[in-house]
């Protein structure tokens, strides 16, 4: 429908929680970054909502649905939003693009013998894991102390400085547990946090395209990484690479957490609301989100590996995984502009089934380097969706009032699958054969990965299908 509104308009919620029922209060005129907007028509083009409430139980899920879609008019759609979005991006680059440079860090290790690929591939999964761990504490800190632009500076900080001290750890795999993993990995949580709850206060119908293009920071952060710690490496060794990459993380970090600030107060009432389990929807969706984590980290991990069984050289391999990393940056913006034309829901059903297609049917025939390219662009593409469309997801089905709780929970459930998901094919590679055992060892670790974000497309399949029966509707 068309509407038109005056985009500086702010809109406060009073004591709106999931348990009430009042609307949103509309109480003042804010003069400042959104004053340039000006007054403006847009053309809103709605996507399939979930159902109307079957019984009284759905009432509240309804009540903050209908409140979220009117906040959701006011919201300026761009202004001082793309500072958001650019302030995102950067925080990603390094709160998650770091993680997908693991693989080139890990290579060296085991180079070095220091350990095997299963032990070190923990090290990058912890620091993956960390965001799901920290999830809802980050949320509280954030909406009850900090705020977002004080969690975001804190976490980039944090995120530098185990990269300093993991400098330090480079011949003790306990030491860059603690470092490079657990209190790098903290620090990238806070920006995660930011990240997922604050840029849907600026964006209504370009929502999507805007978590598209703050998350392809983590894509192209990991394809710049990954060339950048590999020529660190080469040039000036290990553990300068590392003092290096926390450094620059500071730097750039702390200047682009200092934009991210939230547009309208929301309410800190809850942080968990276990409610939302009695939704099936939610429930379906939150294992989902469980078993479609486990293969995200697969292949930048592991091909570094792969590509040096196959006889390439190191920079191939740094290159395989750039590419890999681009090409989820590439996704994300791609996913996310895709959400606002065809429906979130659907198009993260896409992702979720290329990334099966991709590591069930190219990777296990992939023996030389134009299949394997073939499979990091297309396995990258469904790796960024997979980030991309999830906040938009959450946001379509459940409401933008409640996105920052239904995220925490959403990514609490990514805990699992980033602390175990790579391990776990690093102990099937070594039991088939081990990093030097040929195709043979890997395909035990590409069907593992595979099949669950098959099942993981399936879960969500059912959850589209319970919101619209239509083939085509946008949802």
């Amino acid at each position: 429908m068309a509407s038109t509104q005056t985009a500086t308009t702010t809109i406060h919620l009073k004591d709106y929680d999931s348990a009430s029922t009042s609307a949103p209060v509309i109480t003042g005129v804010e003069a400042g970054r959104d004053a340039a907007l000006s007054t403006k028509t847009t053309t809103r083009r709605r996507v399939a909502q979930p159902p109307p409430p079957a019984n009284a139980a759905d009432d509240d899920d309804a009540a903050i649905i209908e409140a979220s879609r009117a906040l959701d008019e006011a919201c300026p759609d761009g202004g001082y939003g793309w500072i958001i979005v650019l302030s995102g991006a950067m925080l990603m680059w390094w709160a998650s693009g770091t993680t997908y440079a693991w693989g080139v860090v890990q290579r060296k290790l085991v180079e070095q013998g220091l350990a095997g690929p299963a032990t070190l591939s923990f090290i990058g999964s912890l620091q993956a894991s960390m965001p799901a761990w920290f999830a809802v504490l980050d949320a509280f800190v954030m909406r009850r102390w900090l705020g977002s632009r004080k969690l975001a500076m804190l976490g980039m900080f944090t995120m530098g400085l185990g990269g300093i001290l993991a400098s330090f750890c480079t011949e003790s795999i306990p030491g860059l547990f603690v470092t490079f993993g657990f209190l790098a990995g903290a620090g990238g949580s806070c920006g995660f946090a930011v990240v997922a709850a604050v840029p849907s206060q600026y964006f209504n119908t370009r929502r999507g395209l805007a978590n598209g293009l703050i998350f392809a920071g983590s894509g192209f952060g990991g394809a710049t990484n990954s060339f950048f710690m590999d020529a660190l490496i080469r040039n000036l060794g290990i553990a300068w690479a590392f003092r290096v990459l926390g450094l620059v993380t500071i730097a750039t970090g702390l200047f682009a957490g200092w934009f991210m600030t939230e547009r309208t107060k929301i309410p800190d009432k809850r942080f968990v609301d276990m409610k939302l389990f009695k939704n099936t929807n939610f429930t379906l969706l939150w294992l989902c989100a469980a078993v479609g984590n486990f293969p995200i980290f697969v292949p930048p991990f592991f091909l570094p590996l792969y590509n040096q069984a196959l006889g390439f050289s190191s920079s191939t391999g740094a290159g395989l995984v750039a590419g890999f990393t681009l090409s989820s940056a590439i996704g994300r913006i791609l996913c996310g502009f895709c959400c606002d034309r065809f429906g979130p829901v659907n198009v993260l059903l896409a992702s979720l089934l290329l990334s099966a297609f991709s590591m069930l049917v190219i990777w296990p025939v992939s023996q030389s380097l134009a299949p394997l390219a073939i499979f990091c662009i297309l396995n990258g593409v469904s790796n960024g969706g997979f980030f991309s469309c999830t906040p938009t997801v959450a946001t379509s089905i459940f409401g933008s009032q409640r996105v920052s709780v239904v995220m925490g929970m959403i990514m609490t459930a990514w805990a699992g699958g980033y602390l175990l998901g790579s391990p776990i094919a690093g102990y099937l590679l070594e039991a088939f054969g081990g990093a030097s055992g040929g195709l043979k060892a890997y395909r035990p670790a590409m069907f593992y990965a595979g099949g669950l974000a098959l099942i993981s497309a399936i879960l969500l399949g059912i959850v589209r299908f319970r919101i619209n029966k239509k083939f085509l509707a946008a949802v």
